[in-house]
């Protein structure tokens, strides 16, 4: 009794306040409660109760019903009118055992009643029992305001539907989801009347199906409610039936889910939608395409697809800022949207069956990323229709644009890829419209092709081209081929320029097929450093084998100057063959030169300390100023085939390469003729002054071991042609061969 009695009390001791004015009764019940674990106040009064009262609360109450003065029912009256004492246990005691005073007690508010006797068990029991029905309606009151708490947060409440008559009836928080206070009261058709009108159709033909077949109701509605506010509700209910099977009515929760569906439209906006242009974005634009395919299969029409993008717009976004180029795709995104029959809202359901033209719906220009948009044409003709868009596309663009304070214009390349011709996914309409946007490209930009066949070739040549390139370097398929450089006054070889060659199965690739793919590629820079390696062997190899000690030239994009590790590349494969820098010599354009010349200063600086000359290649073809001549560490500039061409045909050529001779004189610069190819055009450079040359007429671009013969048939024999004529004018002394340029600083070469 005494663990029982523990466990009910909470592990702390019930307070009972125990009332009676017998004073014998209140001494005996007084102690029998102790010994059962009670912790007894006594009061021999209704007056002392109330008393003791203002001021404590105990667990439970103990009246006797029969006092002089206030009896119990009136003290049970009194206390229940007490701030705070609603709900406390009130045992009534009673010697009466008859219905009018057991009704009388429950009348006052007494919670229970016991008649007197002296058994104290029993007693003890039925207070038990109250402090256990107390605490459990308290908790009870506690998660019921819990959960009006919890539905109020959630605006939330409950509802009950009866179809026998008693009709809808909204909980107190089911009321304040309409705005409503507890007064209110809502009926079902003015609960109806709150949906707007143009959705009311179908929400009545969704009660009508939960209805018909006693399913659960699930569904989100739009209502207009008393103050005008427009919300949305989400409404739940299950059916119930009476112990006949019968449906006797909805039980249901409706919650207010407008901020939530506000929350999911954004969040759906913002999957589905470019946050720059607002345009739809590639997943949405996929989703439509697909979409658009699928009703095109069933009606038998064509879907165009149209891959638009800008040209040159890295030069505005670095030049002007990227805040610039942001401005420039919103006012491109508004031209685009102008073009084409576009739909922003946020597609994600089928639409409607074949024969309808809700397809149409599907038809926008969208963003696929960076600088590239999508136009999407669910239904065309034939190609023509595509055409004309791309027309409206690119005469759109033609004005200019005013971005970070300036006006600017911009083009684009349009490709453009037809559902079923050109592909039967959406992969690969892009796929195919990609390929038709490069040829664009490749053909001078701003205008559209339609796919063919044949562009895809020559990309897919491309594609394979670059992949056998990547693996050119480890398979060892690169070589280089020599191109000697002789002095043609004393019949000497002095030098070669490498020239970087491809064998490909066999066969030569021409070095404009891949040089520029390794540039746009990349891997002109493992190339490079490739290429000064092998130099640096062959011009070894060829001091070993004749005792000469000659400069290998080889081509540098540009770019290579700019790398950190240029000079320890150099400086690497000049040790591992126990190589002087002379041997060496790199070639840069004159045109690479001026395009970045401030970057590359100081690596030719470097280079110069190292020992490492430079030669300026096709000098006179760049629109660049020559005051970089006088600061820049340069040892020889090439004359450009260009100019020696014309040579004995044209006097402006001979006036420009007499020009070149006088500048590179007064410079102490050394001078190499390239391209030379007939004895007339030798003839001029010799008479001019110019001694050094490379072409066809003395050899072709050869290998290795293929110079070396060279050497031995031609120049170490004096059978050259090349070698009388020049020993001939030097016999005859030739005036002009006494100032060659750079002569006198030539090497003593073979």
């Amino acid at each position: 009794m005494t663990s029982a009695l523990a466990d009910d009390a909470d592990l702390k001791q019930p307070t009972v306040l125990l009332v009676d004015d017998d004073e014998v009764n209140l001494l005996l019940t007084s102690m029998a409660l102790r010994e059962r674990g009670f912790a007894i106040t006594e009061a021999s009064s209704a007056e002392r109760a109330l008393a003791l009262l203002a001021d404590w609360s105990p667990d439970v109450i103990v009246l006797d019903a029969i006092m002089p003065g206030m009896d119990g029912f009136d003290c049970c009256r009194e206390l229940r009118a007490m701030p705070g004492f609603q709900s406390i246990p009130v045992l009534m005691l009673t010697g009466l055992d008859d219905e009018a005073s057991i009704n009388r007690a429950y009348e006052a508010g007494a919670t229970d009643f016991f008649v007197k006797s002296h058994q104290w068990s029993l007693l003890a029991g039925r207070l038990r029992y109250l402090l256990r029905s107390s605490r459990t309606r308290l908790e009870l009151e506690r998660s019921k305001a819990q959960l009006a708490r919890a539905q109020d947060l959630a605006r939330m409440g409950s509802f009950d539907w009866r179809p026998d008559g008693s009709g809808l009836v909204f909980s107190v928080e089911g009321l304040r989801v309409f705005g409503l206070s507890p007064r209110d009261h809502l009926s079902l058709r003015e609960a109806l009347r709150m949906v707007p009108r143009d959705e009311r159709n179908n929400f009545f033909a969704i009660l009508r199906d939960v209805l018909a077949h006693y399913t659960v109701l699930c569904t989100d509605v739009p209502v207009r409610l008393r103050d005008g506010r427009q919300r949305v509700l989400h409404l739940e209910a299950e059916p119930e039936f009476d112990e006949h099977g019968a449906i006797s009515g909805y039980t249901g929760i409706v919650q207010d889910v407008t901020d939530r569906r506000a929350a999911e439209d954004k969040i759906k906006h913002l999957a589905n939608f470019d946050s720059l242009t607002g345009l739809p974005n590639r997943r949405q634009l996929i989703w439509r395409a697909e979409r658009a395919i699928e009703h095109a299969r069933h009606m038998g029409h064509q879907v165009g697809l149209l891959l638009i993008d800008l040209d040159r717009f890295k030069i505005i976004n670095d030049t002007l800022g990227h805040a610039a180029g942001d401005e420039l795709l919103v006012e491109v995104a508004h031209r685009l949207r102008a073009c084409v029959r576009h739909s922003d809202q946020v597609i994600d359901a089928a639409p409607d069956t074949p024969g309808s033209r809700a397809h149409r719906t599907l038809e926008a220009v969208g963003r696929l990323g960076g600088d590239e948009f999508v136009a999407l044409l669910s239904e065309v003709g034939d190609e023509r229709d595509a055409v004309r868009v791309a027309q409206r596309i690119l005469e759109a663009l033609r004005d200019p644009v005013l971005v970070g304070g300036q006006e600017c214009f911009v083009t684009a390349s349009v490709g453009i890829a037809l559902y079923p011709r050109d592909g039967t996914t959406v992969a690969d309409l892009l796929r195919n419209s990609d390929v038709a946007m490069y040829s664009v490209k490749a053909q001078g930009r701003n205008a559209a092709a339609i796919y063919t066949p044949q562009l895809a070739g020559k990309g897919r040549e491309k594609l394979a081209l670059e992949t056998a390139l990547h693996k050119a370097l480890e398979r060892e398929e690169l070589v280089l081929h020599y191109q000697p450089k002789v002095d043609v006054r004393s019949g000497r070889f002095i030098g070669a320029e490498a020239l970087m060659r491809w064998q490909r199965n066999d066969q030569i690739v021409p070095p404009a097929e891949f040089i520029p793919l390794a540039e746009e590629t990349g891997l002109i820079i493992p190339m490079s450093h490739w290429a000064i390696r092998e130099a640096i062997r062959q011009a070894r190899a060829w001091q070993q084998a004749f005792g000469i000690e000659v400069s290998i030239a080889v081509n540098m994009p540009s770019r290579m100057f700019l790398r950190t590790d240029l000079i320890e590349s150099i400086q690497s494969a000049l040790a591992e063959q126990h190589a002087a820098p002379g041997c060496l010599e790199l070639e840069i354009t004159e045109t690479g030169l001026m395009k970045d010349l401030q970057n590359v200063i100081p690596a030719l600086r470097q280079l110069n300390a190292l020992g490492v000359e430079i030669s300026i290649d096709d000098f006179g073809t760049g629109y660049s100023s020559l005051a970089y001549l006088t600061t820049l560490p340069i040892s020889e500039l090439k004359i450009d085939r260009s100019f020696v061409r014309e040579l004995g045909h044209r006097r402006e050529s001979t006036a420009v390469v007499t020009a070149i001779l006088a500048l590179a004189r007064s410079l102490g610069l050394r001078v190499v003729a390239e391209g030379v190819e007939t004895p007339l055009q030798m003839d001029v450079l010799d008479r001019l002054g110019c001694g050094i040359m490379q072409g066809y007429l003395f050899s072709k671009p050869l290998r290795g071991p293929d110079l070396e013969q060279w050497l031995r048939d031609t120049v170490l024999p004096r059978k050259a042609h090349w070698m009388h004529a020049g020993a001939a004018r030097q016999g005859a002394g030739d005036p002009a061969q006494e100032h060659t340029p750079g002569a006198a600083s030539a090497k003593p070469l073979y």
